[in-house]
């Protein structure tokens, strides 16, 4: 199973010639050439997703959005229709009050935090597997070490197919030695996003490059992970490099 981690960057039109409109026939050749089983998005604003609903033919594409009217930035997945079956989706906010739309942690930046928490049939060979998807907060690390454990203990408590391998993806603002990315230092997850380095490049400009989108699993074996660095005419795929990994369930 292909599974991608990709934050498609919020599209206010600030970005020049690597508009989101510049971007999309880069977009949609990558992901048609590819082919991937499960793709993980962050940053998607409503006509975001209304266009990946319309070009990805192939897929189901889910998610709502983050504030308290359900619109802004999502955590969307798009999912193979003849390759995984959806069992069950909810999306939790990181905070306090997981349950309460638009909520926050006490000290956190202005924008609210999901995660998506999907359970899936694969098709292919009737096994159940997990996933969540998310993006931690870009100010507190304190925020995003909350969120993060606030994820972990989520995925401990699962009462339904409570042992199925599972898939955690997203951007977390965070290099994977910070301080609040301890708390996977003792969790049985595996990041098979290791050594693949810079994921955050911000067009080859402003910020310094730093490494912080993952894919972690339980329950997988990663044959192989590949960083989709595709530029064409000073064009990229986005501000963050999409990460690609080749996963399969491990064989008890």
């Amino acid at each position: 199973m292909k599974v991608v981690t990709f934050n498609i960057r919020c599209d206010y039109g600030q970005d020049g010639e690597n508009n989101f409109c510049f971007r999309k026939p880069l977009i949609l050749e990558k992901l048609r050439r590819e082919r991937p089983d499960l793709i993980c998005f962050q940053e998607v604003l409503p006509h975001v997703a209304a266009w990946l609903k319309e070009e990805l033919a192939d897929y189901y594409v889910i998610g709502c959005g983050r504030s308290e009217t359900l619109e802004d930035e999502q955590m969307t997945v798009a999912y193979r229709k003849d390759r995984l079956n959806l069992i069950q989706m909810e999306t939790f906010w990181l905070s306090d009050t997981p349950n309460v739309p638009g909520s926050r942690y006490p000290r956190q930046s202005i924008c609210p935090r999901t995660a998506a928490e999907a359970l899936f049939e694969d098709l292919s060979d009737k096994t159940v597997f997990r996933l969540i998807n998310t993006h931690l907060d870009h100010e507190f690390p304190e925020a995003r070490a909350q969120g993060l454990s606030q994820i972990l203990q989520k995925l401990s408590q699962s009462r339904l197919f409570p042992d199925a391998p599972t898939v955690i993806t997203g951007d977390m603002n965070a290099e994977p030695d910070s301080p609040e990315m301890s708390a996977l230092q003792t969790a049985p997850y595996q990041n098979v996003t290791a050594g693949t380095g810079v994921t955050y490049h911000g067009y080859g400009c402003g910020d310094p490059p730093c490494a912080i989108d993952y894919i972690l699993t339980r329950g997988f074996t990663c044959e192989s992970v590949e960083k989709w660095t595709d530029c064409q005419d000073g064009v990229y795929l986005s501000d963050h490099y999409p990460v690609c990994a080749h996963i399969h369930p491990a064989k008890l």
